[in-house]
């Protein structure tokens, strides 16, 4: 177990690094802070040249590989960090300076158990992506196919390991400094953080949510998921399709081609709504770089490392919401909030209503290119501590690629709304899931569930009250108290002198 000197240690090194970028400000400022986080951050900071500007991912990226990605999660938590951080951090770039070839090919010989030779026929030295967590190379296989080549960088889960383990400990202190501290709930933060780290330090995770988001998406036709070569594939290197296409973040080549970008938005935005309503399993990390333009309009998507998840109920809530702040249905918008159990019982639902639509209303005004999903989240954030709104990590994924997914739109196309593009696709899906004959089919296929268990329960019942066997009935029995007086030496007293009492008496009967 890690020593607390070890944790406060590592807290004021990184601390040094955000005073010198001026990360710590906010920090600083927020009265909503606790006085010993604020006290820790005065320390961190001191003797330091502090930038006017704070420059939030730059500090976040000199930290190191572990920092870069809860920079990145972070940023979909204006509550907890700050609209202005929240913002900086969405410019964090997931890159590093590439390890050297010969300590990638060492490190896929021993997660592989064969030198890459047996393979691949060829494997470029030069990578074509460096990251945190891993980098990628483009090879040729043995039987003539152009791959990508994903390796895990040596020594990446040790870091991570030691970051998170400091993490954790820094969040079960602050929550229990104050009560707006445990709203936020940052132990929960991290520990989603962690599991989602674990998961993206494993490829064969990422090769399996390749594959089932391929399985999802054959509605979609226009969004493509490369194939997994699962023979070339471990927990540490990850081999997957070649694709040959244009990144959506390169308008100008985008234009040269002569794609539809308009019809390119379209495609995303549709894609997105498909996964994460109608699917419940999604890409959680589609930036620009992420996305390849391919023939035909299509997009097709890489990096499956980072991927959310969400059950049905919470769909349909979703949905609902949604569609209600699509139309101005302000009070259902409310009512499912507090059926969710997003808002406590305690407060009152039209107020909250209200402040739903000083939210939603000034961006009905607004035109078509300047509304924002982005801005919606916002305002919803800000009215969160008004109403004792406890943070719901498993949506944390979702509202960050939102906005994500409506800014590669926006790219794409300025004058796109994501409110007019999803409108359509989510009152379909509404219709579907929630419309009478959405409501019969679950009852049938509730009540043939139902029946098809009678036999088992049947089963069961007879092996609890099982056939009488040879033996005839037992008469009934007279009910008789038993009473137990005290315990020890006196109960053994007590049953000595009922039973010669009982024998004295018998004598006397026969007399």
């Amino acid at each position: 177990m890690t020593q607390p000197v070890v944790h406060l240690w590592r807290l004021l090194k990184w601390g040094r690094t955000l005073a010198r970028h001026g990360a710590l400000k906010g920090i600083e400022r927020d009265p909503n802070t606790p006085a010993p986080v604020r006290r820790l951050a005065r320390i961190a900071r001191f003797g330091a040249r502090v930038p006017a500007q704070p420059a939030y991912a730059d500090a976040f990226q000199a930290i190191g590989p572990a920092a870069i990605k809860l920079g990145q999660t972070l940023a979909t938590r204006p509550d907890l960090v700050g609209d202005a951080a929240a913002h900086d951090l969405l410019r964090l770039q997931d890159r590093l300076p590439p390890v050297p070839f010969a300590t990638i090919s060492a490190a896929m010989e021993a997660s592989m158990a064969r030198a890459p030779a047996h393979f691949f026929a060829s494997i470029e030295e030069t990578p074509v992506g460096t990251a945190s967590i891993a980098q990628v190379h483009r090879a040729v296989t043995t039987d003539g196919r152009t791959v990508a080549v994903k390796v895990l960088r040596p020594g990446v889960e040790d870091d991570f390991t030691r970051a998170i383990d400091t993490y954790q400990w820094a969040a079960a202190q602050v929550e229990q400094m104050s009560g707006e501290a445990a709203r936020l709930r940052p132990r929960l933060t991290v520990e989603n953080f962690r599991r989602w780290t674990l998961r993206e330090l494993n490829f064969r995770r990422e090769a399996a949510s390749a594959s089932e988001l391929a399985e999802a998406m054959t509605a979609e036709p226009d969004f493509v998921v490369p194939q997994i070569d699962w023979q070339r594939s471990t927990a540490k290197v990850l081999t997957i399709e070649w694709i040959d296409g244009i990144k959506l973040s390169n308008r100008p080549a985008l234009v040269e081609a002569g794609y539809d970008l308009p019809r390119l938005a379209q495609t995303l935005v549709r894609a997105f709504l498909r996964q994460a309503i109608a699917e419940g399993f999604f890409h959680a990390d589609m930036h620009q770089g992420n996305l390849f333009a391919l023939p035909g309009n299509r997009i097709a998507a890489i990096d499956f490392g980072i991927m959310g998840r969400i059950d049905r109920r919470a769909r349909v809530w979703l949905a609902e919401i949604l569609y209600g702040l699509i139309t101005g249905n302000y009070k259902r918008v409310a009512e499912i909030h507090f059926e969710a159990g997003y808002v406590p019982s305690h407060h009152n639902v039209a107020e909250f209503a209200t402040a739903l639509r000083a939210v939603g209303e000034p961006m009905r005004g607004l035109p078509v290119k300047d509304m924002s999903i982005g801005m919606m989240l916002d305002g919803l954030f800000s009215i969160t501590r008004d109403f004792d709104m406890v943070t719901q990590p498993h949506l944390l994924l979702l509202q960050k690629t939102m906005v994500m997914v409506e800014g590669v739109a926006t790219s794409l196309d300025p004058d796109i709304n994501l409110w007019d593009s999803a409108a359509p696709f989510v009152r379909e899906w509404l219709r579907t899931e929630l419309g009478p004959e959405a409501m019969v089919a679950d009852r049938l296929i509730q009540d043939i569930r139902t029946l098809a268990r009678l036999p088992d329960l049947v089963r069961r019942i007879e092996a609890h009250y099982p056939a009488p066997g040879g033996e005839p009935p037992a008469p009934p029995l007279k009910q008789i108290e038993v009473v137990r007086i005290g315990g020890g030496w006196r109960y053994a007293l007590i049953s000595l002198l009922s039973a010669a009492g009982g024998v004295a008496a018998t004598l006397a009967i026969l007399r």
